[in-house]
């Protein structure tokens, strides 16, 4: 058998399959930098979409606290207005509140009492009188519970007269005139 020497051959059948391999590692290098340079631009990309929307709602979020700011701003003035109209509303009903009250207790007061004092402070009112009887304070009482006007009468006291004429008692009573919303109600 002949000598065949297949060391050259072999050889660049060594150097063919190492060329094959650097240019198949080179192909694949090249390959995963693409990929990582193209996953890097869009995640890149989304990342800068994602921080436009980011400043698109805080620029709206400024705008809409604005916006809440000056609903509260106008919420307090419609407070105070409204709180002004009803000042003004109580006011204008109670311009007339004393001649109701003398109106409404000519009404109550019942024949043999007879009243001495009336004093108002704020919206209690106090009576000190005389009476012919008990009965006829007992009745005022009722119809002072009664009343749309006034609320919570109480009997303070009734003295007996031991001078003058023994007919007569000497009485002290206190009650209060219903707030305004109370009244309006009353009247309806």
């Amino acid at each position: 058998m002949p000598h065949i020497n297949l060391l050259p051959w072999r050889e660049e059948s060594r150097k063919e399959a190492q060329k094959q391999f650097l240019s198949i590692l080179f192909l694949i290098t090249l390959v995963s930098f693409g990929s990582m340079f193209v996953i890097s631009m869009v995640y890149g990309s989304m990342k800068e979409g994602q921080n436009v929307r980011n400043n698109f709602l805080s620029a709206e979020i400024v705008v809409l606290d604005k916006r809440i700011a000056e609903i509260k701003e106008l919420d307090k003035k419609k407070e105070s207005l409204q709180q002004r109209m009803r000042l003004i509303e109580e006011l204008q009903s109670s311009r007339n509140l004393g001649t109701q009250i003398m109106d409404e207790l000519a009404k109550m007061v019942p024949s043999g009492v007879y009243l001495t004092s009336l004093e108002r402070r704020d919206r209690a009112l106090q009576i000190i009188g005389k009476s012919e009887s008990n009965n006829r304070l007992s009745s005022m009482l009722r119809q002072l519970e009664n009343s749309y006007l006034f609320e919570r009468p109480v009997m303070q006291d009734i003295t007996a007269a031991e001078q003058q004429s023994r007919l007569l008692s000497d009485f002290n009573m206190q009650f209060s005139v219903k707030p305004f919303e109370q009244i309006g109600e009353g009247d309806k």
